[in-house]
Parts: structure tokens; sequence; C-alpha cells
């Protein structure tokens, strides 16, 4: 019986392969971060699912009888967590989450024993009797995170404050996504939002500079808001069934997530935070105050401040028809706390009144 023949090849010589990977990694890296830095992006903590539910178990760990924020975009950008803790000495938590409205966040608080505090309710029309939630994820983690969700956060965080390229809008994959290119004939195409602000630890967020000094980035932000609108009457008849019965299924939640706040002796503060342009137009034909707010207000018992009624609320520059520069935010916060103690000690005072 012959011998099996064995074949030999040479092994290539890695000895620096590793360290010639490292450095290409290294310089790409650089090459992309200066780039993402020519266009005016600093380094700033993301808007993760988990950086919200961290904050949101905060209320379980000796935080629940303080002020909590949430809403949508308004709230977040608007309220200055720096402003309100030097009037008040505490704090605030910010649970606003952009593009969702806050109906599950407040159903969550009335049902959360921890949470005896008080809570500013952004109404942001379009978005909070719709009952769309764009970030339903982070209310997902908070409930159910897994230990590495758990992980992976605390790890992103080593990085998020050193890095400009570490933000989802200048992911290589988010740019790709953006190119103008070709579409096939019949499919439509709708433009993504872009950043718009920067994002502190504990979730402070500050409108972004280039969003009212770069008119080009600017005149973007509105086309981005304003695209594919239709006014209500213009809506399939389907559609318009549609957004009247879920206009009515959220009030319903509403109502009664805040009477279970005030039944345990919490506070609950509804506020429409100023917008202009196109949203003075659409705002109110999607969701008019009669059918909504005041219907909110009436039944839930619950103090509402609506920037058309207060002064205080009035006269702040909106780059973009929506969002406060953070200058503006902090000087609005400002008027805004001292409203909302006199507002809250008058409703109480007329609550208490037989």
């Amino acid at each position: 019986m012959k011998a099996e023949k064995i074949y030999q090849r040479p092994v290539p010589n890695v000895k620096f392969s590793g360290l010639i990977a490292v450095i290409v990694v290294i310089v790409l890296m650089v090459a992309w971060e200066m780039y993402v830095r020519s266009q005016d992006v600093t380094p700033s903590y993301r808007n993760s699912n988990g950086l919200w539910a961290e904050q949101r178990r905060k209320i379980n760990k000796g935080a629940g009888d303080g002020w909590v924020f949430t809403g949508s975009s308004r709230v977040l950008f608007n309220l200055q967590l720096d402003a309100w803790q030097a009037l008040d000495n505490r704090r605030p938590l910010q649970l606003a989450l952009e593009g969702t409205s806050p109906v599950s966040v407040l159903e969550g608080l009335a049902e959360d024993a921890d949470f005896t505090g008080s809570v500013i309710v952004g109404v942001a029309p379009g978005l909070f009797f719709s009952g769309f939630e764009y970030r339903k994820g982070a209310l997902k983690q908070h409930k159910n995170e897994t230990p590495s969700q758990w992980l992976g956060q605390r790890i992103s965080m080593w990085f998020e404050p050193y890095f400009a390229f570490y933000t989802y809008d200048y992911a290589l994959s988010t740019i790709l996504h953006r190119q103008d290119l070709p579409l096939r004939e019949g499919v439509g195409h709708r433009l993504d939002v872009r950043k718009l602000a920067n994002m502190g630890r504990d979730r402070n967020y500050r409108l972004w500079d280039k969003v009212y000094l770069d008119e080009e980035y600017n005149a973007l932000a509105k086309q981005i808001w304003a695209q594919n609108w239709k006014p209500f009457a213009e809506q399939p008849e389907a559609r318009q069934e549609g957004i009247l019965k879920g206009r009515a299924k959220q009030l319903d939640r509403a109502i009664k997530a805040a009477k279970a706040i005030k039944d345990k002796g919490a506070n609950v503060v509804f506020v429409q935070m100023p917008y202009e342009g196109h949203y003075a137009v659409s705002e109110p034909d999607i969701a008019p105050r009669d059918l909504t707010w005041d219907i909110l207000i009436n039944e839930s018992g619950a103090l509402g401040l609506h920037f058309l009624d207060h002064k205080q609320m009035q006269g702040y520059e909106l780059p973009e028809w929506s969002h406060m520069t953070g200058e503006e935010a902090d000087r609005f916060t400002q008027n805004f706390y001292h409203l909302v103690q006199s507002e809250l000690a008058r409703h109480k005072q007329v609550g208490e009144q037989p």
C-alpha cells in the first residue's frame, strides 16, 4: 500500500499584518473624524434608547418625587435642565422623545408607585392626538432591557463625548442612503430628519448652531418638516376616519392617566409650546383646539398652559418653526418656570374651593 502524499505550502509571513491593519483603521477613523468635524459637527451623547431608559429608571431610585419632563421634541429642545435647576435647586428628569406621543410615558408614570412628583407633558397636537410613537423602542427597553443592551450602552458612552463621527446622522450607511440617486418610476421619496441638536449626559438637548447659522441647512430643515403635508379636508375618507378614531382614543388614554396621577397626589401640567410657520397651519388643522386641547384640559382637570394664552410663552426665536435656540430656550425655561409655579398655585386654590 502506497503512502499518501503530503502536500505542504509555505505559510505567508504575517508578522506585520496586524500592525498594518491597526494603522489603516486609525488612519481611516482620523480621516472620517476630520471630514465630519469639517461639517461643524461636535461630539455629543447619542439620543439612544438606553440613555432614555437610564433616566427613566431614576424615578425608581429616589427621583420620583421631583419634576419630570415628557412630551415630544419641543419639550426636549425648549426646557433646559440647567436653567430649571438654577431656580428649583433640583435637577428634573428629561423623558421627552422626539416624534413620539408622550401618552404611553404618562400612563407609565400613573402606574408607577414611585412617581409622586410633578410632570410637565408637552402636547404637540399632530403627535399627541395621533398616538404615533417613533421612539417606542425606548419605552420597550426601559421595561425589558437585556444585559447586552445595558453593557452596550455603557461601552458606547465611553466614546460618545469624544468622536464627532459617532452620531446617527453621519454614519456611512446613513450618508449613502440620503444620496440624490434616480428613483424608479412611481417610487416616492421622503427626506429623513437631519441632525438638529447636541445632547448632554442626562439628555439635556440644545439646538445645533448650524440649524440657524447656515441658511441652506435651515432651509433643508424647514423643507423636511413641510414635506408631503395635506390638509385634513384633502385626506382620503378612510384616512380622516382613522385620524378621528385615533384622536378619541388618545384623549381617553391621556385623560385617564392624568386623573390617575392626580389621584395619588402628584401634579400634571399639560403644555403647548410655541410653533409658527408651517406648523401654525398644520397643527390647528389636524387637531383643532376646541376638539382636542380644550377637551383634554377640561376633562382631566389638569393645569393646561397654551402659548397663545400666556405672554411669558411668546416672542421666542424658532429658526425652523418648531424649536428654540439654546439661548432662547434658557430664557424660555426661566420664564416658564415662574409661570408654572404661579399657575399651579392658582390652579390648586381654585380646585380647593367648594
